[in-house]
């Protein structure tokens, strides 16, 4: 299945290092025949994988690889020109080279995480002479990491001798056989050995004495709702991609509700709510006896902002005490989406009854407890407030306000989070809290009445953060973080400010941006300032909108990266403590990693044993799953790290860590520019684009190391050091970069003072 461009996966991987991988066979016509057994085989033994299949051929119809494209979404082809395409395929730095007369039979992880040289086995040439003559034969496996293939080797390839072995010199990585095992050492029928992993046919087919060979075959040689099926039926994880195109056909063809749950949660995990809905809808009805079904599918209703719908499917779910507690938590969260916090509390108090350790029902019955009578909150009444302890705790009138749209994190969610919204009210006085300002959370419905709210206040500041990110908290009406309808957006009447935007999609995610662009389209309409806070967003913004709006599209850096020019306390020089703090990152790890978080793993401990030498290495979690690296750490490399618990500490705690640290080793965009704020020096551990955009904009790419740098534990290890090695140096650097971005702040800052009014 094939995605349209509105709905293609983002790819910047050269900002980010992500390795591009592929899998690669040269074939002709005689040999096309034998592509569909290898594809099969490949499906059904690494399930997990989904990565391009490009196909080399001497020019052959595009009608010739249909039958390939049945079989796996990610077909690629491409003209040959010679035997040695492989080694310089444009746009891939890993390819694994199969050949037409193969089958998988085992796991290829193990080449799919090699980094270094050209993977081969060398076969032996001479059996039965003196002697042995081993080489890597033209038509073997080989995995090929482009970065060390060169011009002289690649010519050296080329005219090799036919019938000769490739002449790939220190280039060379021996695979052991069982990666090209060669079907000429089963004659006699010998069966083929459990290890083998690749099997290579040497004989014609029907040739006598290779039966178990033959027989490994067969079990790929399939009719496509066969080879469907297989698929679906295997245990464990399976690749989204290659589910998603081999589940609907048989759907299509023996509907069902196993098969359409199956379909459904896939739809559901690549942001294809709609789809998930069209599946399931038909099905599901009011079956009681479906729960699960009937929980994906208001899920995916509530999506789509389809309260109504959702709220009615999840309560037919909650009936099972089996999925209750789950679709308890789900209640609550659509009831709070749509400001019914009463409803959202009794559903919360309802899944804890259904069993009383649910994280989630325990999290949203904490959430809506009832406030304080005297807080302002997004239904307080604009009504004088009564009388308080303290007056900064006491809401303005409402005119006097600004409307504050933001993630107000709560509880133990991502420190970063905390910070943010605090450091963007800094921005323009010192009074941060409900006196000055009213909150509406973002992921809240915008109704009639919260419009109304809104129109109320002097103005609306939507900020900062990645907001521009489809799937954190899904919504059907904008298809951003931001849960207002266009019609509603349209008809904000008070000054309105995007101020420290980011878009936050990570490299290589799938995302449908046709709802985005209209609903980004009225923003930039509707807003009287668009400021995103690095220039790499700025460019994606800008693709999606009409010529006439790119240029109201404009910087504003993040204000978390100024806080020494906003909080006095921070200004100062710093007493450091003998510390560096290092944190990383796990949500939507695939994206991050891909193949690579074991290299990764090991790097870090190569450079974290270097660095435990110098300084006292903490750990910096910003939200409790950050704490798997040190857990991994630990389990594979034997090094504990004590750690510091961001999420549980105060604002001005973590800001005063940040501050006494003498380094800041992060893959959080708020675990570098936090710090950075608060003048302490900054290393980036790039999986995001928003890592190496920040660092750009300061003109200090160098302080970004990707974290598929196939030598990053020594580098890391050496910037680290060079920062130990000449603090100050480094510190004075960091205030000199912050230099640009408080300038452009400030000015942004007066403007905005004087479309709110606020200078009267």
């Amino acid at each position: 299945m094939t995605h349209s461009p509105a709905s293609a996966a983002d790819d910047r991987s050269t900002v980010t290092g992500r390795r591009r991988i592929a899998f690669a066979v040269r074939t002709d016509r005689d040999g096309l025949s034998g592509l569909p057994v290898l594809i099969r085989s490949l499906a059904l033994t690494n399930p997990g994988v989904c990565e391009d299949v490009v196909v080399l051929h001497p020019g052959l119809p595009d009608s010739s690889f249909d039958a390939l494209r049945r079989l796996h979404p990610r077909i690629v082809t491409r003209e040959a020109r010679g035997r040695t395409d492989v080694f310089r395929l444009e746009g891939y730095d890993t390819v694994v080279a199969l050949a037409p007369g193969m089958v998988v039979l085992g796991d290829l992880g193990e080449l799919l995480r090699m980094r270094h040289g050209v993977g081969a086995v060398p076969q032996l040439l001479s059996a039965g002479e003196p002697g042995e003559r081993r080489a890597v034969l033209p038509d073997g496996l080989l995995v090929v990491q482009r970065a060390d293939v060169d011009d002289a080797l690649v010519g050296r390839l080329g005219t090799g001798t036919p019938g000769e072995g490739l002449a790939l010199g220190d280039a060379l990585v021996p695979l052991d056989a069982r990666y090209d095992f060669l079907t000429r050492r089963l004659h006699d029928d010998t069966p083929v050995p459990a290890r083998v992993a690749v099997l290579r046919f040497t004989e014609p087919p029907g040739t006598p004495g290779f039966g178990p060979a033959a027989e490994a075959r067969r079990r790929f040689e399939l009719s496509d709702d066969a080879f469907r099926a297989a698929y679906r039926a295997l245990p464990g994880r399976k690749h989204p991609d290659l589910l998603a195109h081999l589940a609907p056909p048989l759907l299509e063809a023996r509907p069902s509700l196993d098969l359409a749950r199956t379909v459904a949660d896939v739809y559901r995990g690549q942001g294809r709510y709609d789809e998930a809905v069209a599946v399931l809808a038909p099905v599901v009805a009011d079956r009681l006896d479906a729960p699960r079904c009937q929980e994906t599918l208001g899920v995916c209703l509530m999506a789509l902002s389809r309260y109504d719908e959702a709220e009615a499917h999840l309560l037919l779910a909650a009936a099972s005490p089996a999925v209750a507690p789950r679709a308890f938590a789900q209640l609550a969260r659509l009831a709070w989406l749509c400001g019914r916090e009463a409803d959202a509390h009794a559903y919360a108090r309802e899944g804890l009854d259904a069993d009383p350790t649910d994280a989630g029902c325990h999290s949203w019955y904490v959430r809506t407890r009832a406030k304080d009578p005297d807080a302002d909150g997004p239904h307080a009444d604009d009504s004088e407030p009564s009388d308080g302890p303290d007056p900064s705790d006491v809401a303005a009138p409402a005119a006097e306000q600004l409307a504050h749209v933001a993630l107000f994190a709560e509880g133990q969610e991502n420190a970063g989070d905390k910070v943010l919204p605090e450091a963007v009210r800094m921005c323009f006085g010192p009074d941060t809290g409900p006196h000055r300002w009213y909150e509406q959370p973002v992921h809240r419905l915008v109704d009639e009445a919260a419009l109304e709210r809104l129109n109320a206040r002097r103005g609306v500041i939507v900020g900062g953060g990645g907001l521009f990110l489809p799937d954190t908290s899904p919504n059907g009406n904008s298809h951003w973080q931001w849960n207002v309808p266009d019609d509603l957006l349209a008809r904000v009447t008070a000054p309105l400010a995007v101020f420290a935007v980011g878009y936050n999609v990570f490299d290589g995610q799938l995302y449908r941006r046709g709802r985005f662009a209209e609903s980004l389209r009225v923003l930039v309409e509707r807003s009287a300032f668009f400021g995103l806070r690095n220039h790499g967003s700025i460019d994606r913004v800008r693709e999606l909108l009409p010529a006439h709006l790119r240029e109201r599209v404009r910087y504003q850096p993040c204000p978390t990266t100024v806080a020494r020019h906003l909080l006095p306390e921070l200004s100062g020089p710093a007493e450091r403590s003998d510390t560096v703090l290092v944190n990383c990152a796990y949500d939507r790890a695939g994206l991050r990693f891909g193949h690579d978080y074991g290299h990764f793993l090991a790097q870090m401990a190569v450079a974290l044993r270097e660095l435990r030498d110098r300084a006292d290495v903490r750990y910096a979690a910003h939200m409790p799953a950050d704490e798997k690296f040190v857990h991994d750490l630990r389990r594979e490399h034997g090094i504990a790290l004590p750690v510091e618990q961001l999420y549980d500490m105060p604002n001005d705690t973590i800001r005063e860590l940040f501050r006494r640290s003498r380094l800041v080793i992060g893959m959080r965009g708020h675990a570098g520019m936090i710090p950075f704020g608060c003048g302490t020096p900054i290393l980036s551990l790039v999986s995001h684009p928003k890592l190496a955009y920040f660092l750009s904009d300061i003109g200090r790419p160098e302080w970004g190391l990707s974290v598929h740098d196939r030598e990053l534990g020594p580098r890391l290890a050496e910037r680290a050091g060079a920062v130990l090695d000449d603090h100050a140096a480094a510190v004075a650097d960091v205030h000199a970069a912050q230099e640009l971005l408080w300038k452009t702040t400030r000015s942004n800052i007066e403007e905005l003072r004087s479309t709110f009014g606020m200078d009267r």
